[in-house]
């Protein structure tokens, strides 16, 4: 005999982080941060025909002081990464991170000194979307994969940074650079000095 036969009827046992972590995960908004193509998709899932509404999170944060998922839709420049730094530090504890896309993900086909290879260089990524751009459906899958995951996390509801290998979606890329590589990117490159002169130009 357990102990919910003995309670009167309409009683719930749980635990606290049980329901903090579940008035969390229904309480998402999330800050826009569009950069790319993928933010097109991230729009469309705002539509009527995938509806965020269904999960409460139609309201896409232009504050970040009022934003605790913050969506990365598109490739980071390393001039946007310091912006995309600053909005992260100003969003509200406790706060995710989606990197929608392999470009967000992983730097994508940008695979340059432009651009950032991989979000998570800039801000810990609680969950990786792949594709080029995702559509809609997924990234509503991804963000239900990250309901699961803070109904199930700590009670302050910091979750661990995501790795690739229990990450439920493989992080699409992971390139062999300079900087995995532990060599120096800040090297002058000078491809066209010891070229041979146009023809007509002189020495």
């Amino acid at each position: 005999m357990g102990i919910e036969e003995k309670l009167p009827e309409g009683i719930i046992l749980t635990t606290v982080a049980k329901v903090l972590n579940t008035a969390r995960k229904n309480s998402l908004w999330p800050a826009q941060f569009g950069l790319a193509c993928c933010a097109i998709e991230m729009m469309a899932v705002g539509g009527p025909r995938f509806d965020i509404a269904r999960f409460g999170m139609e309201r896409f944060s232009a504050s970040p002081r009022q934003a605790d998922l913050m969506i990365v839709a598109g490739r980071v420049s390393q001039k946007m990464a310091p912006v995309l730094r600053q909005i992260y530090d100003q969003m509200s504890e406790p706060k995710w991170v989606l990197a929608m896309g392999v470009c967000a993900s992983s730097g994508g086909m940008f695979n340059n000194y432009a651009i950032v290879q991989g979000v998570d260089h800039v801000v810990p990524v609680d969950m990786y979307l792949p594709g080029c751009p995702p559509r809609p459906e997924m990234l509503l899958d991804a963000i239900l994969k990250l309901h699961d995951k803070i109904r199930t996390g700590p009670i302050h509801g910091r979750l661990s940074p995501t790795e690739i290998d229990s990450a439920p979606y493989e992080k699409p890329i992971e390139r062999d650079t300079r900087s995995s590589k532990g060599l120096p990117v800040d090297i002058e490159i000078a491809p066209y000095a010891n070229a041979a002169p146009l023809p007509g130009e002189h020495q």
